[in-house]
């Protein structure tokens, strides 16, 4: 199990002292891995075709000789001053047609041929002189990318990438972006421009296909920056750390990476219950280990104290780092590494939390906190390279996402697509039961249960992918704002929800946006369902619907469409599909969604009773799972047991346990039967098999 964190030591190389004390320290720590070299390009190439590895080159020994492995990472997410000044096209292009000057980071242009070349040379010298270390682990490939750049040569790169998708016919791309509405129509290819403020910004079709450009344009010069890599060290593998809110479409970006990786920083004891602040970084763990679902992620960067960027940066109440660290394990992490290792002197993250903090010593409690929580991952080999088998899958789709928060209405500001999407995990959060995250381009057939929020636009095949998952016995909850546009932002005709009508077997006539203020209800009708209690409340978003195949299961209590449909389920094939109509309070998705795994037979992590604020979570190899009960409150939570389980050494836990607040407990179990045959996942890192011996 990974335990390291971000390290920089160029910013120390005139202090040789505290790099040799860094080196005692991490061994105090539990480390065994750092990530290094992202930010250094001004020391290892200090003037133009000037090198010195000489500094990186005695880190990565002193690393390796005393147990711990290297994650290099490339430097092209910050340039040096000379670069920027001599090549000033590297610079990015602002979407009001500004260069911006040197500085900060991420701030390169992704089509510069020049920026390109540079990276490309220094990234095949890095993969020349540490291809054959025995420390080195994995190439780092950037940092989180992200952003845009609205230069002339991006501009010419998006026209040509225009042209490709829609095979040089401007006459394809007119009708796909709806031009003839305020007589937009293109009629050469030179007037096509990126989205600006200041210009066009309201076409929905451009909108789209300039983010999908600057995805491309993103992977592309990613791939110009692993090829050196691959071609030199084709045995290391390549990972890249993502982060939340990107314009980049992270999913399509995974493909061509080894292993994903991501950058956690929830914002722990804040204005929400931790509960609900755990529920949201489950779901984003579970976002991105769904990218490659067959094998584990690493949590590249998180922080073992505060951040220095959030609106208040609170420090983690004693025992959160250990949970929210472990939170990472139990949902198909095989790391946990900070940034950073060493507080920065100076700059804009000298107060970002750290592992050693700027007293430079181990006696502080965050880095008694690191140290046992690395004793903890110590005992954790058994697990690595054990899968999270879920299912259930939640479609979060980032195209999807775009379109709906990019269209005027039908509420403003925006809809909050993720906060909808958040509002069906959490039920199953609370449950224990574990969830994919997947795009509507991913493969189905490995689950019961599917729910698509909001589904407003439908790429091509998702209709036939989704009818071939329910026709075969599969059960699927659509919701309002479903079925409305397709890939390019055009509406349906003919009703909504569109193609989805015949699967959903209802028709939406219209949408009634309600003020924050507004409520309505809805009321079961007993039957199917009678779980449920009789009435719930809802707010925001009511869609008026028809049932034309599909059997009404609860209507409306007030207003005009008093007596409307607003939960339906239709029976289509082998399989049954659910309308949600309006969006619910709450307690309508726990009970709804309780009573539908009930019906699914979906399985919990471990059987066993909690209260609010406690969850579990599952990784198997098929044959052993290991639950992790996690305690989100700061008070002790009482569990009890409804079947056998055992700790990590083998020993029954009994009926009942106690977890203390902020608190967690990892219990295995064998499995009495298999569903299918599931194996361990092969550990991306070392290319051995887990199974071999349960350790790597």
């Amino acid at each position: 199990m990974l335990h390291g964190a971000d390290y920089n030591p160029e910013q120390w190389t005139h202090m040789p002292d505290i790099l040799n004390d860094d080196i005692r320290l991490m061994g105090l720590a539990k480390c065994n891995v750092m990530t290094i070299g992202m930010f250094s390009w001004s020391k290892l190439e200090p003037k133009e075709g000037s090198f010195d590895f000489g500094w990186m080159d005695e880190v990565i020994d002193k690393l390796y000789h005393n147990g711990i492995y290297t994650i290099l990472g490339t430097p092209s997410g910050a340039r040096p001053a000379w670069l920027a000044k001599k090549y000033p096209e590297v610079l990015r292009v602002r979407p009001e047609r500004i260069r911006n000057l040197f500085g900060l980071r991420h701030n390169h242009c992704y089509t510069s041929p020049v920026y390109r070349e540079k990276v490309s040379h220094i990234n095949t010298l890095l993969a020349e002189r540490y291809r054959e270390h025995p420390g080195l682990l994995l190439w780092h490939i950037s940092n989180e990318y992200g952003g845009e750049c609205h230069c002339d040569l991006c501009q010419a790169a998006f026209r040509l990438w225009l042209r490709n998708k829609y095979e040089n016919d401007l006459g394809r791309l007119n009708e796909a972006w709806y031009t003839t509405f305020w007589s937009h129509i293109y009629t050469d290819w030179e007037e096509i421009e990126s989205p600006s403020p200041i210009g066009e910004f309201k076409l929905q079709g451009l909108l789209l296909d300039w983010k999908r450009f600057i995805t491309d344009q993103s992977i592309d010069f990613m791939n110009q920056e692993i090829e050196p890599f691959k071609r030199l060290a084709p045995d290391i593998p390549i990972t890249t750390n993502f982060l939340g809110g990107c314009i980049i479409n992270y999913d399509k970006m995974a493909e061509h990476i080894d292993i994903v990786s991501w950058d956690s920083y929830p914002q722990w004891h804040g204005r929400h219950p931790d509960w609900r602040t755990a529920c949201h970084a489950a779901f984003i763990h579970d976002k991105y280990r769904s990218f490659k679902p067959e094998q584990p992620f690493l949590l590249m960067e998180s922080t073992p104290s505060m951040t220095n960027w959030q609106e208040v940066a609170k420090l983690k109440r004693p025992g959160m780092h250990a949970l929210s660290s472990i939170q990472a394990v139990a949902h198909g992490s095989d790391s946990v590494q900070y940034f950073q290792w060493r507080k920065s002197r100076g700059g804009s993250e000298k107060f970002h939390g750290a592992v050693l903090d700027h007293s430079g010593h181990e006696h502080t409690r965050v880095f008694r906190d690191v140290a046992e929580l690395g004793a903890c991952l110590e005992r954790l080999d058994s697990v690595i390279g054990r899968i999270v088998q879920a299912e259930v899958a939640l479609i979060y789709d980032t195209e999807n996402k775009w379109a709906v928060e990019g269209a005027d209405g039908p509420r403003n500001p925006k809809l909050n697509y993720d906060e909808e999407v958040l509002h069906h995990y959490e039920p199953f959060w609370k449950l224990g039961i574990p969830t994919d995250v997947v795009s509507m381009d991913r493969p189905l057939d490995r689950y019961k249960l599917v729910i698509a929020p909001m589904l407003y636009m439908l790429k091509k095949d998702t209709v036939e992918r989704l009818e071939a998952f329910v026709r075969s016995g599969g059960t699927l909850v659509l919701t309002y704002w479903s079925g409305i546009v397709d890939e390019n932002d055009l509406c349906f005709l003919g009703g909504f929800p569109g193609p989805l009508r015949k699967l959903a077997g209802v028709w939406a006539e219209e949408l009634d946006s309600l003020y924050v203020e507004d409520h309505n209800s809805i009321v079961m009708n007993g039957g199917q369902g009678d779980g449920l209690t009789e009435t719930y409340s809802v707010s925001l978003m009511c869609d008026l619907i028809h049932a034309e195949t599909a059997e009404v299961l609860a209507e409306y209590g007030e207003d005009f469409y008093e007596g409307y449909p607003a939960l339906t389920v239709n029976r289509f094939g082998d399989g049954e599909v659910y309308y949600l109509a309006a969006r619910t309070e709450q307690a309508f998705m726990d009970d709804f969604y309780g009573e539908l795994a009930t019906r699914c037979g979906i399985e919990c992590a471990v059987r066993a009773e909690w209260s609010e604020g406690v969850t579990a979570q599952v990784r198997t190899d098929g044959t052993m799972d290991y639950i992790f009960l996690q305690n989100y409150t700061d008070r002790e939570q009482l569990i009890t047991l409804k079947e056998p389980v055992c700790d990590l050494e083998g020993a029954p836990a009994g009926e009942s346990l106690l977890l203390p607040a902020y608190g967690f407990r990892i219990l295995t179990k064998k499995r009495k039967t298999l569903k299918q045959q599931y194996r361990s996942a092969a550990n991306p890192i070392s290319n051995e098999p887990a199974e071999n011996n349960g350790t790597e």
